[in-house]
């Protein structure tokens, strides 16, 4: 997939921060970054049929690696936005950005990331071939298509 058909951020959520998310040192521990991408991309999946195809074939994504820059510490109270996009588009795996924003802090960018998905056969154990369907999804989604 080249950048030219890339939506900016098809899939964004809000999250709001709870007082449990900060840690001892009064910020949200940098764990939970992790959950609210996470949290992301299950929408981005079940907007583009991962989930389905995963449910009827078992075939979904398993998570290769996760990366993380943190930015800026966030508090309660405040919104954290998640975006996410693909960013790449493999024959059996597939990358996807993250940006994280701050309502409080004006809609700062608190962390970024990014992580490497396989498509992976869990009846077979072992990695799959991205489908045309699945990667009809995939592309929809980032041209504004359904789930958007």
């Amino acid at each position: 997939m080249s950048d030219s058909n890339l939506s900016q951020w098809p899939i964004q959520i809000e999250v709001p921060v709870q007082w449990g998310d900060m840690d001892a040192l009064a910020h949200v521990n940098h764990t939970l970054y992790i959950k609210w991408m996470e949290t992301a991309r299950m929408v981005y999946f079940n907007a583009c049929g991962l989930s389905d195809l995963y449910e009827k074939e078992r075939i979904g994504p398993i998570l290769g690696s996760l990366q993380v820059t943190y930015l800026l510490p966030v508090h309660f109270p405040d919104v954290i936005t998640v975006s996410t996009t693909v960013s790449r588009l493999g024959g059996s795996s597939f990358d996807m950005d993250y940006q994280l924003t701050s309502q409080q802090q004006g809609g700062a960018t608190v962390a970024t990331g990014r992580a490497a998905c396989v498509i992976y056969d869990y009846n077979n154990a072992c990695s799959s071939k991205m489908g045309d369907a699945l990667r009809a999804g995939f592309l929809a989604l980032e041209a504004g298509g359904a789930g958007a």
